[in-house]
């Protein structure tokens, strides 16, 4: 597993430089406008942009919503009709945040064009991530189904404890928590879609 980072790093250092740089720039953003609408600091955004620094998941998480689009969607390519809708385990891009060591695996075809982002992610033990950022420009539904451990999921004042084969629903409009609460690392699914949220029936 770690080998797999070390190989992807490089790679997914440099698309993220890319992709934020190109966000930025698509919405006349200075790196100061940017840097205000996110709290996440000018110099710290350069580095990024300059492949300079690897951001945790917190930072690249206040950086999309800043930007008006999924985290997902920061490891994603750019939606193209001619793009594949095959996307094979060993082209699957794959991430881990220098914070926390969590790993993730965006398993969507890269830029085929679709609603529903998936991506694999893996939990160590102990490990705690969490995400400020609150309420969004763009709606972000999320389901998180538990193939292996077991997490805690702080959702505002609420808390889940998820063990394998459950499924959490949840909108990403308060500020969120994972942590990892066992001596086993935990393996989850997550599946979002960003956009106008289904009415309640």
């Amino acid at each position: 597993m770690h080998s797999i980072f070390m190989e992807e790093a490089p790679s997914i250092n440099a698309h993220l430089a890319e992709r934020l740089r190109g966000l930025r720039t698509e919405q006349g953003l200075t790196l100061d406008a940017l840097a205000e609408r996110t709290g996440v600091s000018r110099s710290m955004i350069s580095l990024i942009e300059r492949e300079e620094s690897s951001p945790t998941a917190a930072v690249l998480d206040k950086l999309a919503a800043g930007l008006g689009v999924t985290l997902a969607s920061l490891f994603a390519e750019r939606a193209s009709a001619v793009a594949a809708p095959l996307a094979r385990r060993a082209d699957q891009r794959v991430w881990r945040d220098p914070d926390s060591g969590y790993l993730r695996r965006n398993l969507s075809p890269p830029g085929f064009p679709s609603l529903l982002e998936l991506a694999e992610v893996i939990l160590p033990a102990g490990a705690r991530v969490a995400y400020d950022t609150g309420r969004r420009t763009v709606g972000v539904s999320q389901q998180i189904w538990i193939v292996e451990g077991e997490i805690e999921v702080g959702l505002g004042d609420e808390t889940y404890r998820l063990f394998g084969g459950d499924c959490l629903c949840m909108d990403i409009e308060q500020p969120t928590i994972f942590r990892n609460p066992s001596g086993e690392q935990a393996r989850y699914l997550v599946a979002l879609t960003a956009g106008a949220k289904p009415p309640i029936r």
